[in-house]
């Protein structure tokens, strides 16, 4: 699978949470960062090229700061150029057919403020819905979106778990799935260098290895045993 991340900020040099992506942004063939202000600085969207990135991309991520309920004005820019008829919709529009569409928000607010009773008064399903409609109309299956709520009040704890959903959001297949999950943090772990960590690490990461693997074999018989009583 690979996956193309579109990003639109008008000042990404000036947003910490922006910036802390990019940094952790996973180096791999299959993961295209692309942000747009940065490629089209004059505004002026190379509409041809856009298409043939999504062409070549099985997931599609559009990344923002949740401006005003919506996007930047360049990310809506590129929805009306890129996403034209005979290309993204229409008779022989079907270009985007079966591939993914998920969206990554920045959002200043806390999110108990996005329900019901709640000062935005809305949740984050009702006000992407849009996008929802978007991904209906062109065929594509749309993720649930992954939501990061008031960066800059984050620990360091909270920001290395966000880093490790973002990744997984990107990279994963079926990124909800604990399995998915699972296997994802082997495959991490087996590509660690030993050499840049302290002496004796290395039993360390077999110790957690066999954790997770016996973790997901006391859930497997727990999965059994309900599916036996049911």
């Amino acid at each position: 699978m690979k996956t193309l991340v579109i990003v639109s900020h008008p000042d990404i040099s000036g947003s910490s949470s922006q910036k802390y992506l990019k940094d952790s942004f996973p180096q791999s063939e299959a993961l295209t960062y692309h942000h747009l202000e940065t490629i089209y600085p004059d505004g002026k969207i190379d509409t041809k090229q856009e298409q043939r990135l999504l062409k070549e991309h099985d997931r599609i991520i559009l990344q923002f700061p949740f401006y005003w309920y919506s996007s930047p004005a360049m990310l809506k820019q590129w929805l009306d150029d890129v996403l034209a008829e005979g290309f993204a919709y229409g008779p022989r529009g079907t270009a985007l057919k079966g591939k993914e569409l998920g969206l990554v928000l920045i959002i200043g607010a806390a999110e108990k403020e996005y329900q019901v009773g709640g000062r935005e008064g809305f949740t984050i399903s009702a006000l992407t819905t849009p996008y929802q409609a978007m991904a209906k109309k062109l065929q594509m299956t749309f993720l649930k979106p992954f939501l990061i709520y008031q960066f800059q009040y984050m620990n360091e704890q909270e920001k290395m778990r966000l880093l490790i959903g973002y990744q997984q959001y990107l990279a994963i297949h079926d990124f909800d799935s604990l399995r998915a999950k699972e296997r994802w943090y082997l495959e991490q772990l087996s590509q660690l260098n030993e050499t840049y960590l302290p002496e004796n690490s290395g039993f360390i990461l077999e110790q957690i290895e066999e954790f997770i693997i016996d973790t997901r074999m006391e859930l497997d018989e727990i999965q059994m045993y309900l599916d036996g009583t049911s």
